[in-house]
């Protein structure tokens, strides 16, 4: 029989309720989401991406030298006269990234349903190109579709072409050739109905879309996305991206669930800034790569430097340690040691810094390049550090400005709460010296007694 006079259960309180209700409905699906085998082969995809990326931006640099050393002299003189071969690089790069994405996507996919990977590729470009590909009036092959305009298209032309070669090949529409037939010899041969029942369906789809609609399909998709598209280029935007990042970061959830619904939407922004820039204009778009990790990571997510330096004068010693041990990564945007270390995560005093002041520090440098304070970005930058990585964006000082100004209000923002913890940390500190301490005294006093009647004489 259950003790009458047992105390009740403590009552759980509102963060509490709140957690468990993430951790018991949103944790799942998030999980879900980086485990769906379509998401993953996009995300994968979308990083395979990143040498492109870099080389696209690279070859914006040598045509930016003349405007700023001016155009008499050597220097000057060889890069303009072989501006046509760094337009190239950028057009066989960033310029036909479609095409790769397609490729990448349906190597991966079709590798999660270990089906043949020649042949999911293949197939993935056959049915890209059938829906993406369109002639100029001179005859050739327009790039229209092949770069960022038509990375929705491949997107959806490799994971539906691998789907068709996966359906056929459950259903045995393939041929099947003798088992003394070599595999390489064999798996081209089974493709073969794949093939045809592909290119039939992706030509009909292109044939209804500029036969119904008038237009290419990577027309409809542009048109069909471009409120979320457009919806994504504006501060305000941005900055709620960035506290829904942290809001689900705060929880334990990566952010990067996110990336295969923004990542292309960035990498388009990017790209079309680079062609701006090209055509002699101006980049508009403040919704890239590049700024996502040099603005929107600066020193981790949420801005947690200001965290970091807090701790690193703490009076707590082991908030100094944990500062210490959290310094050095930060400044490669590296700020897991203070999210599990402080902790952050899950932690209810840093709730509202973290995800409500850190998503809009996080966001401040948008907004500056939307009031034109700082230039858009053209580049993205591998992970060089702080500061040098906002200013390879666009190659203004402005941005280390910027930088910097978000690194003041993370230090402002931040004080009072990693007050409220610090005092929390040196009660802790003290309770545990008091007890090692009372331990220690009733050891030896008890001990010592023991000691003195067993009379030991050494």
């Amino acid at each position: 029989m259950a003790d009458a006079t047992a105390s009740p259960a403590p009552k759980k309180s509102m963060f509490d309720k709140f957690e468990n209700l993430l951790n018991t409905y949103l944790g799942p699906i998030a999980e879900k989401m980086d485990k769906q085998r379509h998401l993953s082969a996009v995300k994968k995809a979308m990083v395979a991406m990143t040498p492109l990326l870099l080389i696209g931006s690279f070859c914006l640099i040598p045509s930016a030298i003349p405007n700023m050393i001016g155009e008499d002299n050597p220097l000057s003189q060889w890069i303009l006269a072989n501006t046509s071969y760094f337009d190239l690089a950028n057009t066989v790069s960033m310029g036909m990234m479609a095409l790769f994405v397609a490729a990448i996507t349906a190597f991966h996919l079709g590798k999660s349903y270990d089906l043949d990977i020649p042949g999911s590729v293949t197939m993935a470009l056959v049915a890209y190109l059938l829906l993406g590909m369109e002639m100029d009036e001179a005859g050739g092959i327009s790039l229209t579709y092949l770069g960022s305009k038509g990375l929705f298209v491949a997107m959806f032309a490799a994971l539906l072409a691998v789907e068709v070669y996966r359906w056929c090949k459950a259903r045995h529409f393939t041929i099947k050739m003798p088992d003394t037939v070599p595999d390489f010899i064999s798996s081209s041969f089974e493709i073969i109905p794949v093939t045809i029942i592909n290119i039939a369906v992706f030509l009909i789809i292109r044939i209804v879309c500029q036969g119904v609609f008038g237009v290419m399909p990577g027309a409809i998709f542009t048109n069909l996305l471009a409120p979320l598209v457009g919806s994504m280029d504006s501060p305000v935007a941005v900055t709620f991206y960035h506290m829904l990042r942290c809001f689900i970061f705060f929880f334990g959830i990566h952010p990067s669930v996110l990336s295969p619904i923004v990542q292309p939407i960035a990498t388009q922004f990017l790209a079309e800034n680079i062609a701006a820039v090209q055509a002699g204009g101006v980049a508009t778009h403040i919704f890239t790569p590049g700024p996502m990790s040099a603005f929107g990571g600066f020193t981790g997510l949420g801005v947690t430097m200001g965290v970091v330096i807090w701790f690193m004068l703490s009076k707590s010693k082991a908030q100094r340690e944990i500062g210490k041990i959290a310094f050095i990564p930060s400044l490669f945007g590296v700020n897991e040691p203070i999210l599990f270390g402080a902790p952050i995560v899950l932690n209810p005093i840093f709730f509202v810094p973290f995800v409500i002041f850190g998503g809009i520090i996080s966001s401040v440098p948008f907004w500056f390049e939307a009031w034109g304070w700082v230039p858009c970005s053209t580049f993205t930058p591998p992970y060089v550090g702080v500061f040098l990585e906002g200013f390879l964006t666009n190659m203004s000082w402005t941005s280390v400005v910027a930088n910097l100004v978000q690194l003041v209000l993370a230090l402002i923002v931040y004080y009072p709460f990693c007050k409220v913890a610090e005092k929390r940390a040196l009660a802790e500190e003290a309770r545990i010296a008091a007890a090692k301490e009372e331990k220690e005294e009733s050891f030896s006093a008890e001990d010592e007694a023991i000691l003195d009647e067993l009379d030991l004489d050494f």
